[in-house]
């Protein structure tokens, strides 16, 4: 009895060694058999954890100790199994993490922080320090190969391209798209193809988010009009110079006007005043601009125009703000007071006379050295000149807004609203003529009382009774303009601004003429103010006499 208990209590420590043993010769024997059976057990063993417990009743021996040897194979299958299930979720996640990034890499782009982009940016920009020694963050910069500089550059252009609209954010945009579409993928080449070329198509008649028509050079418009490159851009639309093909490829200006309601009706009612401009004017006598067509494309007004050259302002930019020599002021004042003269006679007044709205009909010029001066200056081969847009004009019998004209040749009766008429585009010519002849702007600012303070200091107290009917009380204290001359506005303007006939460079007759009929053109009282039929007999145009205009 004892040895039979003695037996029993030694028996798991025996079935222990023993099954230890056992599973030792059955490692041997998988691993050391042939390649046909052992390599086969060993993959499915990896895939089919359960494998390995039918393999194991196959093969052992019906022994006494069989349940016991079961029962520790089935808990180190187990432990085997939890290993190989963790180690494949790790696979697996690990696998599905690189095909996600593959897969969404361009929404990744997209996705990306402002901070992340701008920081990126400011590595490509940053400059070396004073002492030579370049940012570690350069140096890394410098050493990133080429293909991942291009990936980066990529990855700008795909930010960049929700900004502002311009013609290189349209193209940045454009180029966006293609790059989306090479990621997409497509179950047949000629059917993608053909799906980017649908979409090319209709993105020639898109708009951009301010209503601009997007186009790009060589578009065509009508079948006739070849887009060549942009001359200027507005708050109405985009001026673009075209090859008319019908007209033996002449050059022409195109406005484009933005497909927006307000924009459309201001263009209708300009080529309306346009075209009977030119009936009126068939032998063009006056420098009005001539339109010679328009139409509707996808909503966008399109007005054709003579090409003309730079404006004036653009001319005296490029020649750093030098005035204009005394004899081609004279010429350009005579052409564009006959021309407005012209709408005046017709009960048109424009409301937006500026520099900007007078052009050049050829603005070709030559450079001469001013030796008193020590610097190159450009001359005007031809001062010729057109007023062009009318796309505020107003008729006399027509609604009259309380605000027209840009801020710097607006009248003072526009800024106190007491009603206006043609007189105010009289005012805008005498600062025109002024800054001609000075080549800076002579009321620059941006807030009205400060500038009824500028005209003030040029011209003198505004009178009294304009004051008190102004519906602008805020701007009169007992009827004289509440403006303080010791704040910082009152210094800017003391310092900027000096009575007219201090801006004289000369005391020469031509001199006196010329500030003489600018003087009367800047009447405050509207009903005083000079009219172009008596601005165009003034003595300032009698050298001009002998000329065959009149």
């Amino acid at each position: 009895m004892s040895t039979r208990v003695n037996y029993i209590s030694q028996l798991p420590v025996a079935l222990s060694s023993r099954s230890r043993e056992i599973r030792k010769q059955l490692r041997d024997f998988i691993n050391f058999t042939s390649p046909p059976f052992g390599k086969n057990t060993i993959i499915f063993r990896r895939l089919h954890p359960l494998g390995e417990m039918r393999q194991s009743k196959r093969m052992r021996s019906p022994d006494s100790w069989i349940n016991e040897t079961s029962l520790e194979d089935r808990l180190e299958t187990r432990k085997r199994q939890k290993r190989d299930s963790h180690s494949s979720e790790r696979e697996n996640k690990s696998r599905k993490r690189q095909h996600h990034y593959k897969t969404y890499e361009g929404h990744y782009l997209e996705a990306r922080t402002q901070n992340e982009r701008l920081e990126g940016k400011e590595r490509k920009t940053r400059k070396p320090s004073p002492e030579g020694h370049e940012d570690s963050d350069c140096v890394a910069a410098c050493k990133e190969p080429e293909k991942e500089k291009e990936k980066e550059r990529d990855r700008d252009r795909d930010w960049h391209h929700y900004s502002k609209s311009s013609g290189n954010s349209r193209r940045s945009r454009r180029s966006s798209r293609r790059h989306r579409r090479g990621r997409r993928p497509s179950p047949s080449r000629r059917r993608s193809h053909s799906r980017s070329h649908r979409r090319k198509r209709s993105r020639s008649f898109e708009d951009d988010e301010e209503g601009h028509l997007i186009y790009h050079s060589g578009h065509m418009l009508r079948g006739r009009y070849e887009i060549v490159c942009t001359l200027g851009e507005g708050a109405f639309g985009k001026v673009v110079e075209c090859i008319d093909h019908s007209k033996a490829g002449a050059r022409v200006a195109l406005k484009i006007i933005k497909n927006i309601d307000r924009y459309r009706e201001a263009a209708v009612s300009e080529v309306e005043v346009l075209d009977q401009m030119n009936s009126l004017d068939c032998d063009r006598r006056y420098a009005c601009v001539r339109m010679l067509d328009w139409f509707d494309h996808h909503g966008h007004i399109c007005i054709v125009f003579e090409l003309l050259g730079l404006s004036t302002y653009d001319f005296l930019k490029e020649n750093s703000f030098q005035p204009f020599p005394m004899d081609q002021i004279r010429h350009m004042a005579h052409q564009t007071i006959r021309a407005v003269r012209f709408l005046h006679r017709n009960k048109l007044t424009h409301t937006d006379l500026k520099p900007e709205n007078i052009l050049f009909v050829n603005s070709d010029y030559h450079m001469e050295y001013n030796s008193k001066m020590k610097r190159d200056e450009r001359t005007l081969k031809n001062p010729d000149v057109k007023v062009v847009d009318f796309g505020n004009a107003t008729y006399d019998h027509e609604h009259h807004t309380s605000v027209v004209s840009t801020r710097h040749y607006r009248a003072p009766e526009v800024i106190l609203e007491l009603g206006w008429n043609q007189a105010c585009d009289v005012w805008s010519l005498g600062c025109i003529l002024i800054e001609y002849y000075i080549g800076l702007t002579l009321f620059q600012t941006h807030d009205s009382k400060e500038h009824l303070a500028m005209m003030e200091r040029v011209l003198g107290p505004i009178p009294a009774p304009m004051l008190h009917k102004t519906k602008k009380r805020r701007y009169v204290h007992h009827d004289k303009l509440d403006w303080d001359e010791h704040s910082s506005s009152g210094r800017y303007v003391r310092k900027h601004c000096r009575p007219l006939k201090q801006y004289m460079s000369s005391k020469s007759s031509e001199h006196e003429q010329l500030f003489d009929l600018i003087q009367k053109m800047l009447e405050y009282d509207m009903s005083k103010r000079i009219t172009l039929e008596q601005a165009i007999v003034h003595p300032f145009f009698d050298p001009l006499k002998k000329g065959p205009k009149k």
